[in-house]
C-alpha cells in the first residue's frame, strides 16, 4: 500500500506563474499615482489596503484591482481622473486574461505521478479566475479533486481532509507558500513538500521549519518530487 493517499498541489507559482502579473501591475499602478506619491508611500498604502480588505474580498485580481482603486482614492483625495480609474480595471482585466504559463518542471511531474497517486488541487482565489487558469493550463484531467478555498489553514485543511476522508498521516501538500501551503499541513501532522518561488508576496511569508521537522521537505524545483516520493514510500 502506498504511504500517501492523496497528493495535493497548491496552483498559483506552484504551478504556474501568477505573483508576476502583480508584481508587473503593481509597478504600472506606482507609476500612475508617481506624481501624488512617492512609490514606496504607495506600495505600503496598497499592502495595507489590502490587508484590510482580505476579511471583505478575499484573495485573487478581483480583490486587489478593488484595493487598487481604494488606495488610489485615498492618495489622491479623490483627485484621481475616471479615465485613470479605467486604466486600473484594464490591468486587471489583462491579469485575468493572461496566458497561463506552467512552471518548469510541472507538466511532466504531474503526468508522471498521476499514473500512482490520486492528485489534488487546492488553492486559494476567486473561483472563477482559478476555474478558467486550471481548465486553459491543460492539467486538469491529472486531478481528480480541484478545491479553491477562502484560506487556507489548519482549520480549513482538517475539514477539507475530512470531507475526502482522509487521514492527515497520509497526505501531502507541495507548494511555495510556507503560510498557507506547509505550515497548516504541518501543523494536522501531515506532509508538506516546500518548492520556493523567487517572487512571494509579503503576505505569504513566514518563518521555515527546521529542516529536520517531522514531514517538512524542501526541493529546489517540481522535477525532484517524483525520486523524493520514491525515497518516501521505502521509508
Amino acid at each position: 500500500m502506498s504511504r500517501f493517499e492523496t497528493i495535493a498541489f497548491d496552483a498559483d507559482d506552484t504551478l504556474w506563474h501568477n505573483e508576476r502579473l502583480y508584481v508587473n501591475t503593481q509597478a504600472r499602478f506606482r507609476q500612475l499615482l508617481s506624481h501624488y506619491q512617492p512609490p514606496e508611500w504607495i506600495d505600503e498604502r496598497l499592502y495595507q489596503t489590502e490587508m484590510h480588505n482580505l476579511q471583505h474580498f478575499g484573495y485573487g485580481i478581483k480583490a486587489f484591482a478593488l484595493s487598487m482603486i481604494e488606495t488610489a482614492l485615498e492618495l489622491t483625495e479623490n483627485r484621481i481622473s475616471g479615465g485613470d480609474i479605467q486604466t486600473i480595471i484594464d490591468t486587471a482585466k489583462a491579469m485575468l486574461a493572461a496566458d497561463v504559463e506552467l512552471l518548469e518542471h510541472a507538466a511532466e511531474t504531474v503526468a508522471a505521478l498521476a499514473e500512482t497517486y490520486p492528485l489534488m488541487v487546492i488553492t486559494k482565489g476567486d473561483l472563477r479566475d482559478q476555474e478558467t487558469k486550471m481548465a486553459r493550463s491543460g492539467l486538469a484531467r491529472y486531478f481528480r479533486h480541484v478545491e479553491i478555498v477562502s484560506d487556507k489553514s489548519p482549520t480549513s485543511y482538517a475539514a477539507l481532509l475530512q470531507r475526502h476522508g482522509i487521514a492527515p498521516s497520509r497526505f501531502l501538500m507541495v507548494g511555495n507558500s510556507l503560510r498557507s501551503d506547509i505550515l497548516p499541513v504541518l501543523a494536522l501532522g501531515a506532509c508538506a513538500v516546500y518548492v520556493p518561488h523567487h517572487l512571494t508576496w509579503a503576505h505569504e511569508l513566514a518563518e521555515s521549519p527546521p529542516t529536520d521537522h517531522p514531514g517538512f521537505y524542501q526541493l529546489e524545483h517540481l522535477g525532484l518530487l517524483p525520486d523524493l516520493l520514491l525515497r518516501l514510500e521505502r521509508l
